[in-house]
């Protein structure tokens, strides 16, 4: 970011890479997937590296408002410096945060999910998808609580999976109906609370039911519930957990 700031530019995009696109070792792979995409295309974007921390979701989920909105007024006064004007991210999480917490902070931005903004560059012609690498595979997606059902986007990802010339197959739970994978709500840095039976595994069983060869993901964060969930089960051999980014890469072998 500190290039576009001396030479006095705005860069197309931020690219909010969020904790676990930054250390997370498995959600790193999204995010090189994502910046492989970008940078084949020509999208200028920025990332703030060092200068990024945590947008303050799992305090607040957890019902830290105080920390939340310490976390929040210290990213919003890097932002607003910059002059950011849209911001793109590959967490849901962050996206919720950024679009919606925001604003009462005083930090108002575009906020795109990745698959929104991958939609937009499809539409513009920008971006172009062959797959036929995945043709005759059966795909399963499952929504992100946060991009589904919190922010009401259904389409832009589903729309990408449709391009790659493979059976997308939807769960019986999904769209507005969709189950979550566990991990909202801070919930991804606990242990769960004692009952029959662990919400990711009933997700994942349901994503088994259709047997999938892939069940796409648009979030870290149900990667990592859902890649549980098919361990439990000795799938892992036979069926893959993708990013979205990461099965548009494959399609354009980046």
């Amino acid at each position: 970011m500190s290039q576009y700031a001396t030479e006095g530019k705005i860069p197309e995009v931020l690219f909010w890479v969020g904790c676990a696109g930054s250390f997370d070792d498995r959600a790193k792979k999204i995010t090189k997937a994502f910046c492989k995409i970008l940078h084949n295309i020509g999208v200028e974007f920025a990332v703030l590296g060092q200068e990024e921390s945590c947008t303050g979701d799992p305090a607040k989920r957890a019902g830290n408002e105080f920390v939340f909105q310490m976390m929040a007024l210290s990213n919003i006064e890097i932002l607003n410096t910059y002059q950011i004007k849209t911001i793109v991210t590959a967490c849901p999480h962050c996206f919720n945060t950024l679009k919606n917490e925001y604003p009462g902070l005083g930090g108002t931005y575009l906020v795109l999910h990745h698959t929104e903004l991958l939609k937009k560059l499809l539409d513009e012609g920008r971006l172009k998808i062959e797959g036929g690498k995945f043709r005759g595979k059966k795909i399963t997606f499952h929504d992100p609580c946060y991009l589904g059902r919190g922010n009401g986007q259904y389409e832009a990802p589903r729309s990408l999976l449709e391009k790659l010339d493979a059976e997308l197959t939807e769960m019986k739970r999904c769209k507005q109906n969709g189950l979550c994978c566990g991990a909202g709500g801070a919930q991804m840095f606990k242990e769960p609370e004692k009952g029959k039976k662990d919400i990711n595994i009933e997700r994942t069983e349901e994503a088994l039911s259709v047997n999938p060869d892939i069940i796409a993901t648009g979030c870290p964060f149900c990667n990592t519930m859902i890649t549980d969930g098919v361990k439990h089960f000795e799938k892992e051999n036979e069926i893959k957990i993708k990013d979205i980014a990461e099965l548009l890469a494959e399609a354009e072998d980046l």
